[in-house]
C-alpha cells in the first residue's frame, strides 16, 4: 500500500457524509475534516498532510500562500506534486517502508501490533497482570490503514520505550499546538493550509527527496549505541523533523481476510506483529520543529530548548499566553506554524472577537512510559496590538496569577475540609485544578475582549472588578460542591463550615484582594459589581 496513492485515510465532507478517499482528496472543497476512530489518529492525520505539504509545495511568499489558500490546487495538480515522494511511502515491500527500518530485523522476536499504541499496556504490565483500566487485547489485528496510523503516530509521539528505544525528535509525548480557521465548517485544505510556511518565513535549501536525510528509512539507522551516533539538527534537512524516525520497527502483514479491531472495517491484508529493536535514531540538542511550543532558559541562551508536554490538568487558559505569544523574557517560543501567522498571514483574516481565527493544542500527558492522558484544547488566536503588546501581555498574566493565587486557597480550603490534616493527605486532586479552570474560562476570555478594546492596554475598573467577582463566585460554588453537597447528615460539618469562612474572609479581605482593588480602583464600582 502507497500513501500517496491509496485510498487510505477516511474523510468528512460538508454534508455530513464519510467517504475513504486518496490523500488528494485534502484539496476537494467539500472535505471538512478527517476521520479518525482515536484523537491521537486525528491529530497524526493532520501532522501527516501538513508535512508532506510543507515537503513538496511549499509556497515561494506569503502572497503565494495567500492564493493557494483562497484557490486550492486541483486534485490533478495535487498528485503531480505529490508524486515527487511516492517513493518514500510504501508501507510494505522489499523496498524502503514508510517509518520502518530498512533492515528487517529479523533477529527480533516478533510482538503485538497492540505495542504500537502509547496507551497499550506494557510487557511488564501484562507479566503482573496490572492492566486494570488500559486493558490487552484492545488491537490484536489491524488493517494496513490503522497500522500506518499507529505507526506514525508513535514515531512522532514516542515516549521512553526501555533501554536503548528512543524517545521522538520532540521528546515524549509532545505538545502540538496548530492553526485554524475561526469557521468549524471551513475545508480541510484550508484547515491544513493555515499551517505550512512560505520559504520566504522558512528559509531551508531544496530537498533531496531521495536522501535519508530527508526520510531516514531511505537509508540505513544510524544505530545509537556508541558514542558519536546521536543526530543534531545540523546533521538532517529541517524537514526531516516532521519525519523523524527514533524507532526501529518492521510491520508484518499477513495476506488474510479479518475485521480491524481498531476501525471495524474488513480488510484482505492484517498486521498482528511486528518486530522491533533498539538503539534507533537517536535526537539530540535544540529541535525547533514548527508545531510545537518551546520554552529555554532566558538566563542560559547555550541551554537546550525544551519542548512542552501534556501535564496532569489539561491544556488551560492558563497557558494560553504561553502558546500564543513570544515572551523572550520568560523564555517561551510558540510553535512556528503560530508565530508565522501572527506575523505574516494575520493581514487576511478578520480579527473582531468571536470571528478570531483558533489555536488547537493537543497531545499525550506522558509518565515516563506510561499515558496518564489525552488533552485537547481550542482557544481564540487573537493579535496584539504592537504598540500595546507588552501593556497586555502584563494585564493577562495578572490576570492569571491572581486566578492562580485563587485556585490556590480553594483547593487549600477544600482539603481542609475533607482531611483532619490536610498536609499529609495524599491522592490526585488535579481535578479540583480542572474544574476551577474549566468554570471561569468563558469569564477569563470576555475580560481580555474588553481589554484588548482599552485605549492604553489596561484593565479597567470595570473589567477587573468583573474578573475579581467572577473567580470569587466560582472559587466559593466550587468549594460547595467539592465539600457541602452531601445530603446526609454530617458530624464534621464544623470543619467544613470553618474551612468555607477562611475561603471567603481570604475572598473578602486579604492583603493579595486588597491590593488588586487598589491597583484598579474598584472603589469607584458601583457596591452590586465590586
Amino acid at each position: 500500500m502507497n500513501l500517496i496513492t491509496a485510498p487510505w485515510l477516511s474523510y468528512r465532507l460538508r454534508d455530513g457524509s464519510e467517504q475513504q478517499l486518496p490523500l488528494t482528496a485534502i484539496a476537494n472543497p467539500n472535505v471538512v475534516d478527517f476521520v479518525s476512530s482515536r484523537a491521537d489518529f486525528h491529530g497524526a492525520a493532520y501532522q501527516f498532510a501538513i508535512g508532506l505539504l510543507q515537503t513538496v509545495l511549499a509556497p515561494q511568499d506569503k502572497y503565494d500562500w495567500h492564493e493557494l489558500y483562497l484557490t486550492p490546487p486541483d486534485e490533478v495538480g495535487l498528485a503531480a506534486a505529490f508524486a515527487k515522494v511516492e517513493h518514500a511511502f510504501e508501507l510494505n515491500g522489499d523496498g524502503p517502508r514508510f517509518m520502518q527500518d530498512s533492515d528487517p530485523l529479523d533477529a527480533a522476536s516478533p510482538v503485538p501490533v497492540s505495542g504500537l499504541l502509547i496507551e497499550a499496556p506494557g510487557g511488564n504490565t501484562l507479566k503482573l497482570n496490572t492492566d486494570h483500566f488500559i486493558k490487552r487485547g484492545i488491537a490484536e489485528t489491524l488493517s494496513p490503514e490503522m497500522a500506518a496510523l499507529a505507526l506514525f503516530t508513535l514515531q512522532i509521539n514516542a515516549p521512553s520505550g526501555g533501554q536503548g528505544h528512543r524517545t521522538g525528535l520532540r521528546g515524549g509525548g509532545p505538545l502540538t499546538t496548530l492553526v485554524l480557521p475561526h469557521e468549524e465548517n471551513a475545508s480541510l485544505w484550508q484547515k491544513l493550509w493555515l499551517n505550512v510556511q512560505s520559504r520566504e518565513s522558512w528559509a531551508y535549501k531544496d530537498p533531496d527527496y531521495h536522501s535519508a536525510e530527508l526520510f531516514p528509512w531511505l537509508g540505513e539507522t544510524r544505530i545509537s549505541k556508541n558514542k558519536g551516533s546521536d543526530i543534531y539538527a545540523h546533521d538532517v534537512h529541517p524537514l526531516a523533523m516532521f519525519w523523524a524516525m527514533p524507532r526501529r520497527i518492521r510491520l508484518l502483514f499477513e495476506k488474510q481476510e479479518g475485521t480491524c479491531q481498531l476501525s471495524l472495517k474488513a480488510c484482505s491484508t492484517v498486521c498482528r506483529q511486528y518486530r522491533t529493536s533498539n538503539y534507533g535514531n537517536n535526537y539530540v540538542g535544540t529541535w525547533l520543529h514548527p508545531l510545537t511550543h518551546y520554552r529555554s532558559n532566558p538566563k542560559k541562551p547555550d541551554e537546550d530548548y525544551l519542548s512542552t508536554k501534556g501535564q496532569p490538568g489539561g491544556i488551560q487558559y492558563k497557558q494560553w499566553h504561553s502558546l500564543s505569544f513570544v515572551d523572550t523574557a520568560e523564555g517561551s517560543h510558540p510553535a512556528q506554524v503560530v508565530q508565522d501567522f501572527l506575523l505574516h498571514k494575520s493581514e487576511y483574516f478578520d480579527f473582531d472577537w468571536g470571528e478570531a481565527p483558533r489555536l488547537w493544542a493537543f497531545g499525550f500527558d506522558m509518565d515516563n512510559m506510561k499515558a496518564r492522558g489525552w488533552y485537547n484544547s481550542e482557544f481564540p488566536l487573537i493579535r496584539l496590538e504592537p504598540e500595546l503588546r507588552d501593556e497586555l501581555l502584563h494585564e493577562i498574566k495578572l490576570m492569571q496569577t491572581l486566578a492562580q493565587e485563587v485556585l490556590w486557597h480553594c483547593r487549600t480550603q477544600i482539603k481542609a475540609a475533607w482531611f483532619d490534616k490536610p498536609a499529609d493527605a495524599k491522592g490526585d486532586t488535579s481535578h479540583i485544578d480542572l474544574q476551577f479552570w474549566q468554570r471561569t474560562q468563558n469569564d477569563f476570555f470576555q475580560v481580555v475582549a474588553a481589554l484588548l478594546n482599552a485605549p492604553d492596554g489596561r484593565l479597567t475598573p470595570e473589567a477587573a472588578g468583573r474578573w475579581l467577582w467572577a473567580l470569587s463566585r466560582h472559587a466559593r460554588a466550587l468549594f460547595d460542591d467539592l465539600a457541602l453537597s452531601n445530603l446526609y447528615p454530617d458530624r464534621e460539618m464544623y470543619k467544613k463550615i470553618r474551612a468555607r469562612r477562611q475561603l471567603t474572609g481570604w475572598l473578602a479581605g486579604s492583603k493579595r484582594i486588597r491590593q488588586f482593588s487598589q491597583d484598579y480602583r474598584l472603589d469607584t464600582l458601583t457596591e452590586e459589581l465590586a
